[in-house]
Parts: C-alpha cells; sequence; structure tokens
C-alpha cells in the first residue's frame, strides 16, 4: 500500500497544500488559498510599517486547501499517515491558556494587536534597538550572538515588547505567545497542553535567541532588564524546542472529521518556509539556497564539526537542526526581493488607478479587459525593455531596502534611495536598477558568508521569482559570478514540509535520505557571463557608495 503524506506552506498572501507520494515526491494534488483579510489590507498600516493578519484567514485557508487536495488526491484517509506545516517567520500571535488565538476571543475580533504580527512588520524598531544595546552591555552572555549580532525588529522578543507597551488590554489577555508554525501544529494536535507542546526548534532558535549553550531561552535575569513583563511571560513559554522531523502530536477528532482523515494521521513539529524550501530542493552541505519572493531568505547547512565555535557576523541566525537534524543551519536574507518591483509596479500604476480606470469615456466592460490586459502585460514589457538596455548606457543605482535590510547587519530603520538620474532616465532603466540592485543585496549576503569563512559550492534558486524571471536569475548568475540552479517545483517550501512528515511518519529514516527521494528535480541552470561580470561589478561598486552614503546619514 502507498504512503502519502500532505505539506501545508503559508505565505504571505496565501496558504497551499500539496498531497505527496512519499515513494517519489510526486505531486497528486495541490490548492491555493489567498487570505481574503489581508486582500483587503485590513488590519495594516503600510506608513507605520505595520503589518498584521487575522487568524482566521489562516484556519479557513488550512480546512480549504487540505479538504481539496485530501478530494482531488483521491486516496484512503488511512493512506495519508502525516502532515507537516511551514510558515514565515517571525510572527508571533497573543493567546489564552487554552491556545485560542487572542483575536478569536471577545473584544479583540478587529484589534491588530491581537493578531499575528507578521514578519514584515517593522513596528518594533525601538524594542529591537533596545534588546541589542541591552545584549552587549549588561555584563553576562551576549544572547544575540548566534543571530549574526544584530536583533531584528522582524523577530519574536521585540515585536512582544512592542504590542505590550503599545496596549495593555492585549498584555493582560495574553497567556503565553506562540510563532505561527507552533499555532497552526497545536490547532491540529490532540494534546492540548501548552506547556508540554513542541515548539519548533527552528523557529525559536532563529527568532527567540533559544540556544543550548544558555539552556533554552534568554534567563528571567536579562529579560528583566529590558521589562518586567517579558520576565513573566517567559515562564508561560517553553524549555525545549524540537525539530521537524519529531511528531508533536496525532490529527484531533474535530480537524479530522473537519478534514476528512483519521486520527491516526502523524502531526510533525512545524517550521520556517525557508528552511523547509530548503528541503525541498535538496539542499546539500555548502550550496546556497534562495527562497525569492516577496523577501529573500538565504539558507546554509554546514556540519557542527565545520561550524565549530564559529558565529557568522551580521546574519540572521545560526541554529542547530534548524534545517536538517545534525547540522548546522546558517540564515540570511533580503527584507524586500519581489516586493521592491512590486512596490515600482504599484507607483506607476497610480494613473491608471486613479484617472484610467475611474474614466467615463471608457465602459465598464472595457475598464475590465484594460485592466486585465495592462495587468499581464506590464512586468513582461518592462523587463523585455530593460533587459535590452546595454551595461554601457547610463543606468541609474538604487537600493534594495525599501523595507529596511535584514542582512547583513540588520537595520529596518534604513529606506532605499535612487541616483545617477537624469532626462535620459526612463522606466526600463529604474526598472533594471531595481533589479541590479536586489541582486547586488544578494551579493553582499554571499561575500559575507565567505568572508566569515562559510564556504558557498552552489547556488539554488527557489521561489515565484526564480522560476518566473530568467531576466533576474541571469543578472543574479553574473552580480554574483556564479552558476544558479533552479528547482522545477512550484511548491518548494510546502514539498519541504511533506518530506519532514514523512520522516515524523517514520517512513524514511532521516530527513536527507527523504530528501533524495522526494525533493525536486532542477528545471533550469544559469552561469555567469563572462563580458558582463566586470561591468556589474563596477555597478556593484556605485551600489556600495550610495548605500554607505545613505547609511551615514540615516539616523
Amino acid at each position: 500500500m502507498k504512503n502519502y503524506v500532505i505539506g501545508l506552506d503559508y505565505g504571505s498572501d496565501s496558504v497551499r497544500a500539496v498531497l505527496i507520494d512519499t515513494e517519489n515526491g510526486q505531486e497528486l494534488a495541490s490548492d491555493v488559498c489567498h487570505y481574503k483579510r489581508w486582500a483587503n489590507k485590513e488590519y495594516c498600516n503600510p506608513s507605520i510599517n505595520q503589518f498584521r493578519q487575522h487568524p482566521l484567514d489562516h484556519i479557513e485557508g488550512l480546512e480549504s486547501t487540505i479538504k481539496a487536495v485530501v478530494a482531488a488526491g483521491k486516496v484512503a484517509p488511512s493512506q495519508i499517515k502525516s502532515i507537516c506545516i511551514d510558515t514565515t517567520g517571525s510572527s508571533p500571535i497573543p493567546v489564552t491558556k487554552d491556545g485560542t488565538p487572542l483575536a478569536l476571543t471577545k473584544g479583540f475580533e478587529h484589534n491588530p494587536n491581537a493578531m499575528m504580527v507578521l514578519w514584515k512588520d517593522h513596528t518594533a524598531i525601538n524594542e529591537a534597538n533596545e534588546i541589542n544595546e541591552l545584549a552587549a552591555n549588561w555584563g553576562g552572555e551576549d544572547f544575540t550572538k548566534y543571530e549574526g549580532g544584530i536583533y531584528s525588529s522582524e523577530w519574536f522578543w521585540a515585536k512582544i515588547l512592542h504590542v505590550a507597551r503599545e496596549d495593555e488590554a492585549v498584555k493582560k489577555a495574553a497567556h503565553t505567545w506562540m510563532e505561527h508554525c507552533d499555532l497552526m501544529t497545536y490547532l491540529l494536535i490532540d494534546d492540548k497542553d501548552l506547556k508540554s507542546f513542541k515548539r519548533s526548534r527552528c523557529a525559536a532558535g532563529h527568532k527567540a535567541m533559544w540556544h543550548e549553550d544558555w539552556n533554552g531561552l534568554p534567563p528571567v535575569e536579562f529579560l528583566e532588564k529590558l521589562d518586567p513583563y517579558l520576565a513573566t511571560l517567559r515562564g508561560n513559554l517553553y524549555d525545549e524546542t524540537y525539530t521537524s522531523d519529531v511528531v508533536a502530536g496525532n490529527l484531533n477528532q474535530e480537524w479530522a472529521t473537519k478534514l476528512g482523515l483519521s486520527t491516526d494521521t502523524i502531526i510533525a513539529v512545524g517550521t520556517f518556509d525557508a528552511h523547509s524550501g530548503a528541503v525541498g530542493a535538496k539542499i546539500d552541505e555548502y550550496a546556497l539556497v534562495r527562497v525569492m519572493g516577496t523577501s529573500t531568505c538565504d539558507i546554509i547547512v554546514a556540519s557542527n564539526e565545520a561550524v565549530g565555535s564559529k558565529t557568522v557576523k551580521g546574519i540572521c541566525g545560526q541554529v542547530d537542526g534548524s534545517v536538517i537534524p545534525g547540522y548546522i543551519g546558517l540564515e540570511a536574507g533580503q527584507s524586500a526581493f519581489g516586493d521592491v518591483l512590486a512596490w515600482f509596479k504599484d507607483t506607476l500604476s497610480w494613473p491608471l488607478d486613479n484617472l484610467v480606470y475611474t474614466s467615463s469615456l471608457l465602459s465598464a466592460e472595457q475598464k475590465v479587459q484594460l485592466k486585465a490586459e495592462v495587468e499581464s502585460n506590464f512586468i513582461k514589457t518592462l523587463t523585455q525593455q530593460a533587459e535590452a538596455i546595454p551595461l554601457s548606457e547610463s543606468i541609474p543605482t538604487a537600493l534594495d531596502w525599501v523595507n529596511g535590510r535584514r542582512t547583513p547587519d540588520a537595520n529596518q530603520g534604513l529606506k532605499s534611495a535612487i541616483s545617477n538620474i537624469s532626462l535620459g532616465t526612463k522606466a526600463p532603466h529604474l526598472f533594471k536598477a531595481l533589479i541590479n540592485s536586489i541582486c547586488f543585496g544578494s551579493k553582499k549576503i554571499v561575500d559575507r558568508f565567505e568572508e566569515e569563512g562559510v564556504r558557498i559550492d552552489s547556488v539554488i534558486g527557489i521561489g515565484g521569482v526564480a522560476r518566473k524571471s530568467p531576466f533576474i536569475m541571469q543578472t543574479l548568475a553574473n552580480v554574483l559570478n556564479k552558476p544558479i540552479k533552479v528547482a522545477a517545483s512550484d511548491q518548494a517550501p510546502a514539498l519541504g514540509a511533506a518530506i519532514y512528515a514523512a520522516v515524523a511518519a517514520g517512513i524514511y529514516p532521516n530527513v536527507i535520505e527523504a530528501s533524495k527521494k522526494m525533493g525536486s528535480d532542477f528545471e533550469s541552470e544559469y552561469f555567469p557571463e563572462s563580458d558582463k561580470v566586470e561591468a556589474y561589478q563596477e555597478l556593484m561598486d556605485s551600489y556600495s557608495d550610495l548605500a554607505q552614503f545613505i547609511e551615514s546619514i540615516t539616523k
């Protein structure tokens, strides 16, 4: 009898489920659900970098996608052995004593502070600065040393502290806080003891400063100096963490009934999407996996022996078992990648949205048709024209910091800038400059790893940008001066989650073996163009100069 598993991948805009044959990684069915509240921009305020998501978006998406793949797959529920969930992060959410998201309780249904504080929310910049100042100067262990030495406003403690200071009602009502991947896993399992619930090693190690060197989370003595609330909260959190090849519990009866599955179905410990995606892309030692979507995460695995006591300055984190149990997972990334281009598209679209599509000269049907035509050709035409601009032309220099800088050296207070603009500068020139900028930001990450002694033998690209934009991938290969393989799977993170699920179910002995059998093949490879590498290096120098200047004047 064949065995099947389900991988569930929560992205920024949608959740997708895949039903996978454990024998060969074949996808039997997939389904996507877009978050309807998020699509309506509810509970967000980009002007203050506030991005919150309602847990109902995620709960509804979980039910609809899993039911859809179970129905489409046409396999017996008894054959679906396990489920694993990956999510964005750090995306913490306050919960009650029984693990109910606070936004699902009376009085908090529309309070953004009671909702999931999405990874891209940067409202906690001041709190992150406090953490960094204290970690460096309190006289004890520097709890940021395995997170590149800089704690980010994108992460667990900073976000919680910000919400607690801003909203007394949420602070009092929240029993504890959970990462998104932990909450969704907890929702499905039969064991409802929050204290013994198995929290994600990946989430805790990268974002909550959890490390075996100091027996788990930072101690009460440190947290007390930040804020007494955090010291109290620590007692309602956790001590141990677990890798995603471990069983979190069995599917509970309520959700088994909803989904048409059996309570024999195992639920694996949750994880983050980038790390799961790396597994789905058959990551190996010293391969840099670039998960390229709205932002990027860059993942490398290395043996404990190779890393030793070395800490890599300015990256997001290094955690034992966050990708492959028994190996150190190292993470870096950019706060915006696809988002840079999405911002430019939205900016150029303003006259269309506010003048053309509202014109009384066009019928409603014409407006719909015109909008559809523009949407289908917008990025494609910009790309074609940008690609045709020779590097010998005067090309503007842009920075990719439209949502701050994640790595190297996190600074979410930074803003983007564009220089070298003239009367000859057209939209395609700016678009080319922005594509260059996201590639130059990538090069800064690669350079930092190599400067710190982490070898990079190969580069693997996954995600929508990697598969859909040959121009960006070729530019990236030229900028990095390294070949880049692109994973064939559209759903590498979901596939990686399915691989973890297969190991948790005992179908494979470890993640490496499961990944070899179930992981994605590669559909294309991009090689550096020797005649362009030097020109891109010169443009990179201009990027570095502009970056240095902007950082020097940023308060």
